[in-house]
């Protein structure tokens, strides 16, 4: 298991460009890496629920989102959909992804990020998306979302824009974490 680092904010690859992967190098041994690896950074982390290739120092146009994440019933919350130990965390590559379509109503949403360890805003996205990608194995799908996936679909796609949500976030909190006191 190849955990990667998780690049923080000001690290400026976090505000690159990434780059489009050329259709024929998605079942490369390098692009299957990099997959697998995200895939066991984002399983070690206690809260994450997307992460993008950008975030872990690699500037093409991919992200993870964390299967919990995917199922309809799934609350509006990061909390609702992250993953207890126990559970299996699989992920559904999205590689050169667009948002096609983006409702005009927009809804208020709580994020963080795992690129901006502690920080906490409320920000404005699209209520439902559209987005078309290639899968892990070089085929095109075009996916609809509401709700927290739409807004984790919107929080990577910035994240391959070079953009955080902080860069438009209103009442960013920094959240100190808990420290767990031994008992005497």
């Amino acid at each position: 298991m190849a955990k990667l680092r998780v690049l923080q904010e000001p690290n400026s690859m976090l505000r690159r460009v990434s780059s489009e992967v050329a259709r024929e190098d998605i079942l490369s041994s390098k692009i299957k890496k990099l997959l697998r690896d995200m895939r066991d950074t984002l399983a070690a982390t206690d809260i994450g629920v997307g992460l993008a290739a950008p975030q872990v120092g690699r500037p093409l146009r991919i992200f993870l989102v964390l299967e919990n994440a995917l199922r309809p019933d799934t609350g509006h919350t990061e909390e609702a959909a992250a993953h207890s130990p126990k559970e299996k965390k699989t992920t559904l590559a999205f590689i050169n992804p667009r948002v096609v379509k983006a409702s005009r109503k927009k809804v208020w949403m709580t994020e963080g990020c795992l690129s901006v360890d502690g920080k906490f805003g409320k920000i404005r996205r699209s209520e439902k998306v559209t987005v078309e990608a290639l899968n892990e194995h070089g085929k095109k799908f075009i996916r609809g979302a509401s709700g927290l996936l739409a807004e984790i679909i919107q929080h990577e796609a910035d994240h391959l824009n070079g953009v955080l949500f902080i860069d438009s976030a209103k009442e960013v909190k920094k959240v100190e974490a808990e420290k767990e006191h031994a008992k005497s």
